[in-house]
């Protein structure tokens, strides 16, 4: 993880340039009580009334310096804030894109979202309005004690006593709120996983009328999460006063006891001094009161960092290797050698062989659950097995380039993601100023989605919902098939990818892809998905229980041959 201080190195000189604004305006503020003095002493009892225009012109000098100063700290501050939270936030989604399957598989999105948005957004509030109040704290702190110890040492005494008990009070504020912040991060993401997940699947939830439920589960965790922030509050409101009471009795100790002072030592502590000294006292007055504010919010950001360094020391899986092998070209043959994979302790494949020759067709088959899927996420490396190998074109592919193996292989997924985008873009993605625009109509042809599409008003250029709102199922999977058929890589793998297409539309695809030279797996439940296929393998239990061509599986009257049945019924022909 790029540490916060590397950050701000970067951007060390705006930084510097801010610190030395808000030096000049607090410098400039700390000019004012001073003059307010030899009004006093000068002008008032010593009747030098020729020095008062001098004066009231130079506090309003002080008062343009402060105003021209502090508002170029701010700026600079809240601008370079937000080029660190912007940098930030592409660091940490870069991270995130470099993270394997098995991370967002046990990671939510909701989780993922609030690292992402809300807890940066924390970090960025601390690097710019905090921190630059903080710092100002610090210094005008510094500053006034320094201006009120060389009026007098001894009245200093009371301003200082009372900015150690702040001091102590907002580190004891700080451990409290601490815990109570790392929870309130926790269950903000919650909370954001609950509404996202409901919201993208809002269209089961109507039709399940699970409504009251989903809502009594999102009110559950809204009153953990209102009673946390309410916990936060009391422990806040607790503290709080102590550091607006010490700000009231300040100004009232230093009038009580810098006029004891003034009585006792007229000459050396006029009455002038003790205005000024009353001037700096209201100065510090609010150092105080922003202590506890300051505390709380810190507290915050050092919460959200927290959670961030979390997912920065989670490591991909995923790795390439240090001799990678850089193939001139990709035939498009595809090797399984023994390969066995868990997850977790559940195992999912056990001991697969098979090969698919360049511009060969497999047909994979079998029931829910037995690793159709996973052999097609082992091909495009989002997961390693736990032995065997994988190889394409007889080289293992760990030792390939991911983006060499993954570039190869076009995937359409049963679960179909569409981007809130355009058809045409949807189709063209990842490929975006490659295809041209006969391209994409030939593979939207071949998918035998150009019919829908050329009814539309906008055609290709119509905008589609979110993850495809607005079309069916079928088109939805049509214009998935043509945004992989546009690729025209030497690999493609279609996981049971034509389930919400009709018998007719599935059978005219099917002949556009035996005559395309790609190698094709095919993931099916339906057997007129695979019946053309050069080999068939039937998985069961994570091993491949019968392998074969259409005719020879048949033939042995085993799985296939049942789910053969079962699916033509009587029309299905007698096999001898």
């Amino acid at each position: 993880m790029k540490k916060i201080s590397s950050y701000i190195k970067e951007h060390l000189f705006a930084y510097s340039i801010a610190v030395i604004c808000l030096l000049i305006g607090v410098t400039l503020d700390m000019l004012s009580p001073i003059l307010t003095k030899n009004i006093i002493d000068r002008c008032i009892l010593g009747n030098e009334i020729e020095l008062l225009p001098k004066i009231l012109i130079g506090i309003l000098i002080i008062g343009f310096g402060k105003a021209f100063f502090m508002y170029y700290k701010e700026y600079l501050f809240d601008t370079t804030g937000a080029k660190i939270s912007a940098d930030m936030r592409k660091n940490m989604f870069d991270h995130l894109q470099s993270l394997s399957a098995s991370f967002f598989d046990k990671n939510s999105t909701g989780e993922l979202m609030a690292r992402v948005k809300d807890d940066i957004d924390r970090i960025w509030d601390g690097l710019t309005y905090v921190s630059m109040l903080l710092i100002e704290v610090v210094v005008h702190t510094v500053l006034v004690l320094y201006c009120m110890i060389s009026l007098s040492w001894k009245l200093a005494i009371i301003p200082t006593v009372l900015m150690i008990i702040c001091a102590v009070l907002a580190i004891y504020l700080e451990k409290k709120l601490d815990k109570v912040y790392d929870d309130i991060s926790e269950e903000n993401a919650t909370l954001n996983t609950i509404a996202e997940e409901n919201l993208t699947g809002i269209r089961t939830v109507k039709a399940f009328a699970r409504e009251s439920f989903e809502i009594k589960k999102f009110m559950k965790h809204n009153e953990k999460y209102c009673d946390l922030n309410m916990t936060q509050t009391k422990v806040f409101v607790k503290y709080h006063p102590y550091f607006t009471l010490v700000t009231r009795v300040l100004p009232l100790l230093i009038v009580l006891f810098g006029g004891l002072i003034h009585i006792y030592d007229p000459e050396g502590f006029t009455l002038g001094s003790l205005g000024a000294f009353i001037q700096y006292s209201y100065n510090i007055v609010w150092p105080m009161e922003m202590m506890g504010w300051l505390t709380n919010s810190f507290s915050s950001a050092i919460a959200s960092n927290k959670k961030i360094k979390k997912i920065y020391a989670e490591t991909s899986e995923i790795k390439e290797d240090e001799n990678m092998i850089f193939p001139e070209t990709v035939k498009g043959k595809i090797s399984f050698e023994n390969v066995t994979f868990s997850m977790g302790d559940t195992q999912i494949l056990k001991d697969i062989s098979f090969e698919v020759g360049p511009g060969k067709t497999l047909g994979i088959m079998g029931e829910t659950g037995s690793g159709k899927s996973t052999v097609a996420s082992l091909i495009q490396r989002l997961y390693n097995p736990d032995s065997g190998e994988i190889k394409l074109d007889d080289i293992n592919i760990e030792k390939l380039p991911l983006q060499v193996l993954r570039g190869s292989i076009e995937c359409v997924m049963q679960d179909v993601f569409l981007f809130s985008d355009t058809i045409d873009n949807n189709i063209r993605l990842g490929n975006e100023d490659e295809l041209t625009e006969e391209e994409v109509k030939k593979a939207s042809e071949t998918a035998q989605a150009s019919e829908f599409i050329e009814k539309l008003e906008d055609k290709y250029d119509t905008v589609i919902g979110e993850r495809g709102v607005g079309l069916s199922g079928g088109q939805k999977q049509r214009i998935s098939i043509a945004r992989a058929l546009s690729k025209k890589n030497p690999v493609l793998i279609m996981d049971d990818s034509t389930s919400a297409l009709d018998m007719e539309t599935e059978t005219l695809i099917e002949e556009s892809l035996i005559k395309m030279p790609n190698t094709k797996i095919i993931i099916a439940h339906r057997i007129s998905a695979v019946r053309n296929a050069d080999e068939i393998i039937i998985l069961k239990g994570g091993e491949i229980a019968e392998r074969g061509t259409h005719d020879e599986l048949l033939k042995k009257k085993g799985l296939y041959y049942e789910t053969y049945k079962s699916q033509y019924g009587e029309y299905a022909p007698e096999v001898v």
